[in-house]
Order: structure tokens, then sequence, then C-alpha cells
């Protein structure tokens, strides 16, 4: 099983189709790789430039040197054929008819080509008396161009040459090989001007320019190779200390406190771990400080609020019977008594209040996770908040597209958050309809309160999750409230894996959403309700 699972994972190379994915994401991880990547690139174009530079310089040099050896070559032969025919008698008819075959003879002698062409001047009358054109060699009059052959006519003491591409035969198949002919005039006794044509066949400097460049071409994938290696060892060594020091910062982030660079030496990267490890240091007393403070003012909220739980408890019995009976007192005690009795009522929500955002800030809150459909959770809420909708002129629309599937919640924390959504969109809704929205998808329930009361500006939306934060504090409330209604809601939507947000703009009014996953732990994805509503500037009518 451990095998065939390496066999897999390593025979990544064996599917060119994934080497693109796997060079990006290296690329875009490591730095190393991007160092060697861009030496071994830059490396490699000087390498290559430098190696067309030299292969050029060398192959024209070789050309040159060889083009000289073939002219000096065929100016030889031409000087000693011109001497030997200028020394012809040419009385005799059968002699100049001969001096075709002595040209070729004294060619032969006098220069290292066997490949030669002697043809008749272009344009002079035909002369049955005068020698016959002929090849020698493997020439063919085919390889001879028609400027080489009019430069030739023109000049009688200048030699020509041109490039050609030189038939071989090899067997079964033909061939060429790089060469070049040169040409010249010669005056025959009696039988006028002729053009000779020397060929020289070029291929002993092509197979040496080849030699070399399969040199540089071996010399320089070695060497490309080599400073790849070097580049490698030496980046390695200038890494390791920055690779280090990220992954010291990922686990110090983590949590992991005494995680320290080690200080070795005197160089640059031990002055960084020094200042990296005094950091943390700092970090460390101060996290600890704060952590402790935490602690301390945690254990402070819960117990004042739980010592606070017995006199209230007793406060709240004695305000319960002074309020049962306050029609026995005079206006002004009956007032008071009433006073009484709401404020310990705030109270004792208050010390509620402080006791759960305390636990939350403890990180020990425990769910009672059950199967509840967030429609019925809704429409409980509306049930309950119906009689003070109507004292403040305000009507309760539900729609439920969606949300009726039972989904796993703790339902009195998801209750206590759609109650104060709705009673806080009452407070502020102006006497203006107000719509709960609930819908869901496959992977999440939502559920919108929409009012179309004052909203907020883009700072206050900013605030409205915070503690004991108002948009107005001069504002008189009706229900009352400890101002840690909205915190509480947003712990409770993030406990359960869900998100609560806002939108609100001033005068159009606000929208709150609560969104929570489907499934234990799943992910929400997209919410099932747009958060802004589709006509920001609509309102009630």
């Amino acid at each position: 099983m451990t095998t065939a699972a390496l066999r897999v994972t390593g025979g990544w190379w064996r599917r060119p189709s994934e080497w693109p994915a796997r060079i990006a994401r290296a690329w875009a991880r490591s730095l190393q790789f991007r160092t060697v990547a861009i030496t071994i690139l830059l490396s490699g174009v000087a390498i290559l430039v430098t190696g067309l530079v030299i292969s050029y310089s060398v192959g024209n040099d070789l050309y040159k040197s060889r083009l000289d050896q073939a002219l000096h070559d065929a100016g030889r032969a031409q000087q000693q054929v011109q001497s030997s025919l200028d020394a012809t008698d040419a009385s005799d008819p059968a002699t100049v008819l001969g001096l075709g075959q002595a040209v070729k003879s004294v060619v032969q002698g006098a220069s290292s080509s066997r490949m030669l062409a002697f043809v008749r001047k272009p344009g002079q009358a035909a002369d049955p008396q005068a020698p016959t054109d002929y090849t020698a060699g493997g020439m063919s009059q085919s390889l001879i161009s028609r400027q080489l052959s009019d430069a030739v006519a023109k000049s009688a003491d200048t030699l020509y040459s041109q490039s050609v591409a030189l038939p071989v035969d090899s067997g079964s198949r033909t061939s060429t090989h790089p060469g070049v002919i040169v040409g010249t005039q010669i005056q025959l006794p009696t039988a006028g001007t002729y053009q000779l044509f020397l060929g020289y066949d070029l291929s002993d400097a092509e197979q040496t320019l080849n030699f070399v460049q399969r040199t540089l071409v071996l010399a320089g994938i070695a060497l490309i190779a080599l400073i790849g290696a070097l580049t490698f060892v030496v980046v390695r060594f200038v890494v390791a200390p920055i690779q280090l020091a990220a992954a010291t910062s990922r686990r110090l982030a983590a949590g992991d406190l005494e995680v320290r660079i080690p200080e070795n030496g005197e160089d640059v990267f031990t002055s960084l771990a020094r200042s990296f490890n005094a950091m943390a240091d700092s970090l460390q007393r101060q996290i600890t400080q704060l952590a402790t403070l935490s602690q301390l003012q945690q254990r402070f909220v819960s117990d004042v609020s739980h010592e606070l739980r017995t006199p209230l408890t007793t406060i709240r019995l004695a305000s319960e019977h002074l309020h049962d009976r306050k029609g026995d007192f005079d206006e002004s005690t009956m007032r008071t008594a009433e006073l009484l009795h709401a404020q310990v009522e705030r109270f004792d929500l208050l010390l509620s209040d402080l006791l759960e955002i305390s636990r939350y800030d403890a990180g020990s809150v425990s769910l009672e996770i059950e199967m509840t459909s967030l429609v019925r959770l809704a429409e409980d809420a509306i049930d309950e908040f119906e009689p003070l909708a109507e004292a403040n002129g305000t009507t309760l629309r539900l729609s439920a597209p969606g949300g009726y599937a039972e989904v796993p919640m703790d339902a009195r924390r998801i209750r206590r958050v759609i109650r104060n959504l709705i009673g806080n969109a009452i407070e502020h809704g102006e006497g203006k309809p107000i719509e709960v929205i609930v819908d869901s998808n496959r992977s999440a329930v939502a559920l919108a309160v929409r009012d179309h009361g004052m909203g907020m500006s883009e700072s206050e939306v900013g605030h409205v999750f915070d503690r004991f934060w108002r948009a107005d504090p001069s504002r008189r409330r009706t229900i009352g409230g400890t101002g840690l209604g909205l915190a509480i809601s947003q712990e409770d939507a993030l406990v359960h894996g869900g998100l609560l947000d806002v939108w609100s703009r001033p005068g159009e009014g606000s929208c709150f959403r609560l969104t929570l996953p489907r499934r234990r732990g799943g992910a929400i994805g997209e919410s099932p309700i747009p958060l802004q509503p589709a006509d920001p500037q609509e309102v009630s009518r």
C-alpha cells in the first residue's frame, strides 16, 4: 500500500500536462527555485549569445581561409595553363584541337581541384577547328550561374568566385557539400578566349565548424549545469536562515510563544535572529500580560455577576411585592414602585448578558444542538413581538421561500438572535413595515430582518456590533436593552459556524442577516439571501 502511494506521488514527472502547474507553484512559493531559475536563464542567454558570436566568427574565418586557398590555387593553375598555351605551336590544327585536353592535364597537375569546366567564351563565333567544351571531376555546367559566367567574360585578369552546393554521389542517395567555384579566362592560340571554372569542396571546413559548434553546445550545457548547481548550493545557504525565520514566525503566529531562532555567528542573519527573538520576547511578555489581565477581567465580571445574583433576587422579590401592591400607595409612591420594578428587571437582564458575554470571553460556551426549523423560530418571535409592533404602529411581514427544513442548531441561542434583531427593527423602524425573510440553499439557511427606519452611516455600521455602543444614546428606548444584544448575537452566530452581517444607509433603513450552515461544521458558501436589498431606495407604502 505504501509502495503504490509512493509510485503515484513520485510519478508526476511522467505526466507532462502537470508540469506547467507544478512549475508555477514552485515559482510562486520558492525563493530558492526562482533564484536558481533566473540565474540559469540569464546565464543560458549569455552563453547562447557568446556561442553564436563565436560560431559565426569561426565560420566566417574558415570560409575566408578556404576561399583564399581556392583563389590562390586557381590563380596558380591559370598562370601555368596560360604559360603552357603561350608556348604551344599553333600552326598545326590538330595541335589546336588537342589544347582542351592539354589544359585539363596542366590544371590537374597544377591545382588541387579535380572538378573543372572548360567553356568557350559566350558570344564568340563557332569554329570547327577550336577545342570543344567539356567538364571533368563531377563538374556540371548547371552549377555555373549566369552571373558568374558574365563576370568572368568581362575581365581577363580577374578571378571570380561563387558559393555553390556541390552534388556528391553517396550510393543510394545524392547529397550535397558546400563548395565554391572559381572562374577565369584563358587565351588559346588561334582558337580564341575560353573560360576555365574550377570547383573546390569545402566539406572539411564544414566538418571543422560542426565540431566547433558541438563543442560549444556541450561546453555551454555543462557550464549552465555547473552554474545552476553552484547557484543552488549558494542560495541554499542563503535561503535556509530565511526559511527557518519564516517557519519560526509561523509557529509564533500559531501561538507557540516559546519558539526562537538559533543565534550562531556574527553575520547579518544572526543580527536578524537577535532582533526577531527580542521581538518575540516582547510579544510574549505583552501577550502574557494581556492574557492575565483578560482572565482577571473575565473572572471579575463573572464573580461580580454571580455575587450580585443573591442581593438582586432579594431586591427583585421586594420590588415585585411593592409593584403588586402599588394600588395601595399614593401617586408618588406608586410611581416610585413602578420605576424600581422596571430598573430591577433591566438590571437583571444586564447581569444575564454580562454572564453570557463572559462565557464567550472565557471560551466556556457549550451548545445544546437540536434539529430546528428556522421558519418556526421566526414565526414564534413574530408572534411574541406582534403586540409591541402594533403599539409602535409597525407591521411585521414574514416571507419564507425556504428554510422549512430542520437544521442542527442551539434553538435557545438562535431564538435570542432573532428576538434581538426584530426588537431592534421595531425600535428603529419609525413605525414603517418590517420584513422578516427566511430562505435556504444547498449549503446554508438564512434569516434577514429589513426595516425602513432611520438607518445608519458607514462609520456607525462599523461599530454596530461593539459592546455597549448605541448609534443615538439620547434616543428614548421603548424595549429597554443593555447594549450587549448585538454583540451576543454575533457571538451566537459565530459559535454555530455562521455569520451575522448588516447593511444600512441613512434614511433608507437597515438589513441584518443571519446565515447558518445546513450541516454541523459545514461551509456556508453563498448566503441564500442578498444582504443589500434589490432596491435600496424602496420604502414602505
